[in-house]
């Protein structure tokens, strides 16, 4: 077996702080700034739903791939999943940073269900961006039993974060 890269998990560590900082940083003020760039992004919701269903759909491969030993599918659905949710994340900041934000319509005990699922989801989305990118480090520097370890947790977070987000897109979707 390999020795683990240390000195690149170090390195990466260092960027994917970086990274989740400004991602964190970029979702709190695209609440409160908007630019007009004269385009239409209103296509960009089901696109987001999409991508994060296919995310959830790669986690899950990732899952049946490693419980099957399958270690070179489980990555490249790995590296698919992280390719999506970061394809995503692009994409959706584009599209807060230029329209404004659609309001829940619903009433009655479906606004409860509705409220429920987009606060933990946005909870857990803020959350969890360092760690998937901490668990996918330790992996890809050969740090498998460190890797393991946090793949226990972060998964069910992850992929709870990619089905909520096509739920909550769902629940919108009548209010565009």
């Amino acid at each position: 077996m390999n020795q683990p890269n240390l000195q690149l998990a170090k390195k990466l560590n260092i960027a994917a702080t970086i990274v989740s900082v400004i991602v964190l940083a970029l979702v709190v003020v695209m609440r409160r700034i908007h630019f007009d760039t004269g385009i239409d992004f209103s296509f960009l919701p089901p696109f987001h739903a999409s991508v994060n269903a296919l995310a959830a759909v790669a986690l899950m491969f990732s899952f049946y791939f490693i419980k099957n030993k399958n270690v070179e599918a489980h990555k490249k659905a790995n590296f698919l999943a992280l390719g999506l949710s970061i394809l995503f994340l692009l994409s959706y900041v584009v599209y807060h940073l230029t329209t404004e934000a659609t309001k829940f319509g619903g009433e009655g005990n479906i606004r409860y269900v509705y409220f429920f699922l987009l606060i933990t989801h946005v909870i857990l989305a803020a959350v969890i961006l360092p760690f998937i990118l901490f668990t996918f480090i330790r992996a890809y520097t050969g740090q498998i039993e460190k890797h393991r370890k946090m793949a226990k947790w972060v998964y069910p977070l992850w992929l709870y974060v990619a089905i909520t987000g096509p739920i909550c897109y769902l629940m919108l979707r009548p209010y565009y």
